[in-house]
C-alpha cells in the first residue's frame, strides 16, 4: 500500500526546515513542520497534509547525541514514501559537530534498502555542485565553498574541503559514488545510478540547474529511494519528479503577506550579510541592542532583563527593534556557543512577545533559530507566504493563545539583501 505521505524530513536546524516548507508550498504540497516529535494527537491536527517534517538541532550536536535521538525521529517519519535528512545547503559539518556522515549512517541503518541519495545542489539558493565540488554565492560572486568568505570561517564548522565525498570521508566509512554533471546533462542519470548503486552505500548527485534537479528527482522516484541526505535541493528534485509523474498538481500555494506595524529581530548570526542588514536597518530607524554575550552565557538575569525591557519599550512605542550578539565574524579565539546563546535570545523574544502582543518575529542565524524558537512553546509551523527564497514567512501553531498564529521568519546568516529586515516587516 502506498503511503498517503509523499515525503517526510528531519531538519538539522530550524532555518533549513522552513526552507523545505517553502519548496513544498511552491510545489502545491500542503505540509506541516513539527517542533517536537509528533504523537498521534498532534499529527491528527493536520489531517490534510501530504508531507511532514521535524525541526531539529542536530547541526549543533555531537555524534553521540545523534545516535541517541535520530533513530526515534526517523521512526516517527517512517510512514512516508521518502525520508530526507535535511542539511544546510552549505553542507558545513565536522566529525565532532553536526556530522552529516553520522546522520547518513544512522539513516541507512534505519531504512535499509538500496543506496541512499545525496543531493546538495540548490540552484534556487545559488548553491551548485559540479563534479562533486560545492560552490555557493556570497553577494554577487560564486565561491568554491572552501574559499567562501563566510563558510570557510564558520565559527563552529568551517568548510575547508569543497569535494563533498572527501568532506564526508572524515565523518563516515560509507562508500559514496558520484553521478557527475556530464552524465546528468547527457540524459544518463538513471544509468549512472544503476551503475553506482551496485557498489555504493550512497550516491551523490551533481546539480547546477533545475533541469539537473528534475533528472535527479526522476531517478529518486523511479528507484523508490527511501532515504536521502542533503539540502532543499532534495525537496525541489522530488517536487519536480512528482509533477512529471502526475502525483501533484502544478498549483503553487501563493499568497502575499500583509505588513506588520512592528518587528522584533533576534540575531545570533556572525555573517557579514546579517551585519550589513543590522547596519542598514539601524540607519533606517530600527533600535539595535547589542547583547553582552559573556553575561548571557553566564546566565546573568540582569542582562536578559535589560534586553527585554529595552525591546519592550521600543515595541510599545511602535518602533522596530534588533537584539543581536555580533556584527560580522567573531574574532580569532572567540568561543562559539550557539546553543546557550540561542536559548538566551529565545527567552528574550518570548518575554517580549508576552508583554507586547507582538505578532511578527525574525530570527537570524541557524543555531539562534533552532535554540531560540524552542523557547517559545510552539508545537508546529506551517507555510504562510513567500518573503525571499530560503526564508519564507511561517505561522506558529500552539496551545498557548499568546503564541498561536505568531508569524515568524527564520533566516540563515547568508540570506537576504541589506533591506531584508524591512522586507520582512512589510511582508515581502
Amino acid at each position: 500500500m502506498v503511503s498517503a505521505l509523499l515525503y517526510a524530513f528531519y531538519g538539522d536546524d530550524f532555518t533549513g526546515s522552513t526552507d523545505v516548507l517553502e519548496q513544498l508550498a511552491e510545489g502545491g504540497v500542503p505540509a506541516v513542520l513539527f517542533l517536537r516529535q509528533p504523537d498521534a494527537a498532534l499529527r491528527a491536527r493536520f489531517p490534510q497534509v501530504r508531507a511532514i517534517g521535524i525541526a531539529g538541532d542536530s547541526r549543533s550536536r555531537a555524534p553521540d547525541w545523534m545516535e541517541q535521538h535520530l533513530p526515534d525521529a526517523f521512526a516517527a517519519l517512517g510512514d512516508a514514501a521518502t525520508v530526507h535528512y535535511k542539511t544546510c545547503s552549505t553542507f558545513d559539518s565536522s566529525p565532532h559537530t553536526g556530522s552529516i556522515g553520522r546522520a547518513l549512517d544512522i539513516g541507512r541503518a534505519c531504512f535499509g534498502g538500496s543506496a541512499a541519495a545525496i543531493v546538495v545542489g540548490a540552484p534556487h539558493l545559488r548553491r551548485y555542485v559540479a563534479f562533486g565540488n560545492l560552490f555557493a554565492a556570497a553577494g554577487a560572486e560564486i565561491y568554491r565553498i572552501d574559499r567562501h568568505p563566510t563558510m570557510s570561517r564558520h565559527p563552529v564548522t568551517p568548510m575547508r574541503e569543497a569535494d563533498l565525498i572527501r568532506h564526508l570521508a572524515d565523518q563516515t566509512d560509507a562508500r559514496i559514488v558520484l553521478v557527475p554533471l556530464d552524465r546528468i546533462q547527457a540524459g544518463e542519470a538513471d544509468a549512472a545510478w544503476r551503475e553506482a548503486e551496485s557498489e555504493a552505500d550512497a550516491v551523490l548527485f551533481d546539480g547546477v540547474s533545475m533541469a539537473d534537479l528534475a533528472a535527479t528527482g526522476a531517478v529518486l522516484l523511479a528507484h523508490r529511494v527511501r532515504f536521502a541526505v542533503g539540502s532543499s535541493g532534495v525537496t525541489r528534485a522530488l517536487v519536480l519528479g512528482w509533477r512529471d509523474a502526475g502525483l501533484i498538481d502544478s498549483v503553487t500555494l501563493a499568497v502575499r503577506a500583509s505588513a506588520s506595524e512592528r518587528l522584533l529581530v533576534v540575531s545570533g548570526s556572525c555573517s557579514p550579510v546579517t551585519a550589513r542588514q543590522i547596519i542598514r536597518s539601524s540607519a533606517n530607524g530600527y533600535v539595535a541592542l547589542e547583547a553582552d554575550v559573556p553575561a548571557l552565557l553566564r546566565g546573568e538575569d540582569a542582562e536578559e532583563s535589560r534586553l527585554v525591557e529595552t525591546a519592550c519599550s521600543t515595541l510599545a512605542e511602535g518602533g522596530n527593534c534588533i537584539v543581536h550578539s555580533a556584527q560580522g565574524p567573531l574574532g580569532e579565539g572567540a568561543t562559539a556557543a550557539g546553543d546557550r546563546l540561542g536559548a538566551a535570545l529565545g527567552r528574550v523574544a518570548a518575554a517580549a512577545i508576552r508583554r507586547t502582543g507582538l505578532r511578527r518575529l525574525l530570527f537570524a542565524g541557524g543555531d539562534t533559530s533552532s535554540h531560540g524558537v524552542a523557547e517559545l512553546g510552539i508545537d508546529a509551523l506551517t507555510w504562510a507566504a513567500p518573503i525571499e527564497s530560503g526564508a519564507p514567512l511561517v505561522r506558529a501553531h500552539a496551545t498557548d493563545p499568546v503564541v498561536d498564529r505568531l508569524e515568524l521568519v527564520l533566516k540563515g546568516g547568508q540570506i537576504g539583501g541589506e533591506d531584508f529586515f524591512e522586507t520582512v516587516r512589510l511582508g515581502g
